[in-house]
């Protein structure tokens, strides 16, 4: 198992990102750690090709929380590595059992470029399976996850896929994103895309507070440009008709 698999950026004290560079861009998704008081918190796992926890600092015995911000598997694929797994309660049932149906896995299967270095001798994309990680937390519009010194709530953002959640520090601004938006092309066409329910999830965001935003793809933005962007999938969709 390759040991470079995973690249790593401090963002901002106590915010670390994790990508996979060798996993074809269009599933290549951004992984946070940030370090709380209490306990630190982690959203979205990756592809689960090569095992991510031991890829995580954190102190002996200070808990952590897996966040999965939706089902897809670019977000979703270490999850069962983590003993406090939480995500959106619309989708609980099928983390039990990660179906192609809601994770995608099956797209990524039939890529001839899916990696660009093996994680391992003979690996075939063809086998690629994600691991059943049922959630120990369910997520809903106003749950808060709470790590001692930073609360987060947790905004229902459908649009992208009807389970989307993102993370908000209402007191610092520091907002999780995964999917829902980011500073990136935007996929509002897959199976469970829903693109009258992501306009209205762009709509809410731009009325939304924030000091800084890391989503599921592409860098870091901030209240400006994530308003520029959401304006600017409203203008591109109400074109489209």
């Amino acid at each position: 198992m390759r040991t470079d698999w995973f690249s790593r950026r401090v963002v901002e004290p106590g915010l670390t990102m994790l990508t996979e560079p060798y996993v074809h861009g269009y599933m290549r998704a951004n992984i946070w750690h940030l370090a709380g008081r209490d306990a630190d918190l982690l959203v979205d796992t990756g592809m689960g090709i090569c095992p991510l926890a031991p890829e995580i600092d954190i102190p002996a015995g200070k808990p952590l929380i897996a966040v999965a911000t939706h089902i897809h598997l670019d977000h979703v694929g270490s999850l069962h590595e983590f003993e406090l797994r939480a995500g959106p309660a619309q989708s609980a049932a099928a983390f039990a059992i990660m179906p192609d149906t809601a994770t995608y896995a099956d797209m990524f299967r039939d890529m001839d470029d899916a990696v660009s270095i093996l994680p391992l001798p003979g690996w075939k994309a063809a086998d690629y399976r994600i691991a059943p990680a049922p959630l120990t937390r369910e997520l809903s519009e106003g749950d808060v996850i709470d790590l001692g010194d930073r609360q987060f709530k947790v905004l229902a953002l459908p649009g992208h896929s009807p389970d989307s959640i993102a993370l908000l520090d209402e007191k610092d601004g520091a907002f999780f994103s995964g999917d829902a938006i980011y500073d990136d092309t935007l996929i509002d066409d897959l199976p469970d895309s829903d693109r009258p329910a992501y306009r209205r999830t762009m709509e809410r965001l731009l009325e939304v507070p924030i000091r800084m935003g890391h989503g599921g793809h592409g860098p870091s933005f901030d209240d400006e440009r994530m308003r520029a962007i959401a304006a600017g999938y409203l203008r591109k969709t109400e074109a489209a008709g």
